[in-house]
């Protein structure tokens, strides 16, 4: 068994070997009580820090769609479509980035991995700022997508060592979220920011200016406040460490293990549930880059209105995401189905991008546009389900890492593709981008009610693994339990085994259950 060993553990002085030997070999008892403070401390270091790390870099991705109607365009001299190249370059970046993000996330601590990236992206933002011509802005936006690029696998394993299953899709919705809340609060700061008149800077100089700083500061305090495993939380009592531990056993995901196995990488690639992850990823983060980069261009361009006003509604945008991200998260985590309750979100988004594109461009048909656009506002629901959908089906600490950076590899391919879906020549309707857009949707509702029947066939096929191996078909899955339970009392192990602990995938490990 791979076990957590001493140079993890003695991260801090107060860890000692009987430590670690009890976190390895044996069950600690934990009471409901535990449980909740545990729980409760936990969201106070790690979920908040997750929260405003991702918030800013989602802000990254929102203020190139705000500054581009306050002139970016004129500003900068951009001509064709150099826009769009802009809004997909960073993509490209993240794309090339990730097999190297899936190697250092499993070799790096996530308390050095952290500071090291965002302090990176927020020079790139400040040399945005500095940026007055299409090559230097390409440039920075290119370093930016490379830097941010392990951001959201690095936040997804971060969850999944830090909960429970039955506790991970509010807490993804939780940092997610910020995606609503960075429209609200960018459209806000950039509609002040528009107001100051500067001869030296552009409005889109002060914008990025501006985010670049706090950024900055975030990442070297991210280093002091974030610690790398519930094993060595620093916000933990020795003893709650030991219960940390053993409150996610029921997890049947494996330990942390910081040795690369590409075994698992193969076992990965071999699967038709990760393709079909990986599908969705790409389809969903099209339209999610339509949002973002064109948003407040559809906005004024389909819609009708004015900067000043597209800037304002889309805060109203905004607050829908949120709305959507986690009210679709809390029923996933109620019901303990992911994959019905995205299939029924993704209803409107068809409706919504219909509206758009069937409607005439007049102000007579200006409300119901504008209805559209907000219906658009059900895709947000989408990402934190994937993620935490395709985090629950997956075991392997490896596996787990190629699994979150090859979702970002097909999120920032649908965010390349996305941009050049709306044609310049084809302003102000983008009916081609529009009608584009409505096809990816349709074929994502067909590829989420094949994954829920894949599933569902993995299940059979593990019971027959168990009943292979002595041991009951069906079993009790302790990790979707609504309050804590005891992972001795709930799941009968054969004798001399630990296979929660083990770093084993979920094909290898006959306790793990997927969950549809």
């Amino acid at each position: 068994m791979d076990k957590l060993d001493k140079k993890t553990l003695g991260e801090r002085g107060d860890e000692t070997l009987e430590e670690s030997s009890q976190l390895g070999t044996k069950h600690v008892h934990v009471s409901e009580e535990d449980n909740r403070r545990i729980k409760r401390k936990t969201d106070i270091h790690i979920l908040s820090l997750l929260c405003v790390v991702y918030f800013l870099q989602i802000a990254d991705k929102t203020i190139i769609g705000l500054t581009a109607i306050y002139g970016l365009r004129r500003d900068a001299n951009l001509v064709g479509n150099q826009y769009s190249t802009i809004g997909s370059i960073g993509y490209y970046a993240q794309l090339g980035a990730q097999p190297l993000a899936a190697y250092l996330l499993v070799k790096i601590r996530y308390r050095i991995f952290m500071p090291v990236i965002v302090i990176c992206w927020s020079v790139a933002l400040c040399g945005m700022a500095a940026s007055t011509n299409f090559s230097s802005l390409a440039g920075c936006r290119f370093l930016l997508g490379w830097f941010e690029a392990a951001c959201l696998p690095l936040f997804s394993l971060i969850t999944i060592a830090y909960y429970r299953r039955s506790e991970q899709p509010i807490r993804i919705a939780a940092w997610y979220g910020t995606n609503g809340i960075a429209t609200i609060l960018c459209s806000a700061i950039i509609y002040g920011l528009a107001r100051i008149r500067s001869d030296t800077l552009h409005t889109y100089q002060i914008v990025y200016l501006f985010f670049g700083l706090i950024t900055f500061v975030v990442g070297v305090a991210s280093y002091f406040w974030l610690s790398d495993s519930p094993a060595t939380a620093r916000y933990l009592t020795p003893e709650d460490r030991l219960k940390a531990v053993e409150r996610l056993r029921a997890n049947q995901q494996g330990s942390a293990s910081t040795a690369f196995k590409f075994k698992q990488v193969i076992e990965m690639v071999l699967e038709p549930k990760f393709w079909l992850f990986m599908l969705l990823t790409f389809c969903c983060n099209v339209g999610a880059a339509t949002s973002n980069v064109f948003g407040p261009i559809i906005l004024q361009s389909i819609v009708g209105f004015t900067a000043d006003e597209s800037v304002l509604l889309n805060m109203v945008f905004g607050f829908l995401q949120t709305l959507m991200i986690l009210v679709s998260s809390w029923l996933a985590q109620r019901f303990a189905r992911k994959g019905l309750i995205l299939f029924i979100f993704m209803m409107p988004v068809i409706l919504g991008v219909g509206l758009l594109y069937g409607l005439p461009k007049t102000d007579q048909y200006q409300g119901g546009l504008l209805a559209g656009y907000y219906l658009f506002s059900f895709l947000f629901s989408a990402n934190p389900l994937i993620v935490s959908w395709m985090g629950a089906n997956v075991g392997g600490n490896s596996k787990k890492s190629a699994y979150y950076t090859s979702f970002n590899a097909f999120s920032a391919a649908g965010n390349i593709v996305a941009p050049y879906l709306f044609k310049a020549s084809e302003a102000p309707g983008y009916r081609t981008g529009l009608i584009s857009v409505l096809a990816i949707f349709a074929a994502m509702a067909v590829i989420i009610v094949a994954q829920i029947f894949i599933l569902l066939g993995l299940n059979k096929l593990k019971e027959r693994q168990r009943v292979s191996l002595g041991m009951p078909a069906k079993i009790e899955d302790a990790s979707m339990a609504k309050r804590f339970v005891e992972t001795e009392e709930h799941v009968d192990e054969p004798a001399g085994t630990t296979a929660a602990q083990e770093d084993l995938t979920d094909h290898q490990n006959p306790m793990f259950v997927y969950l549809t």
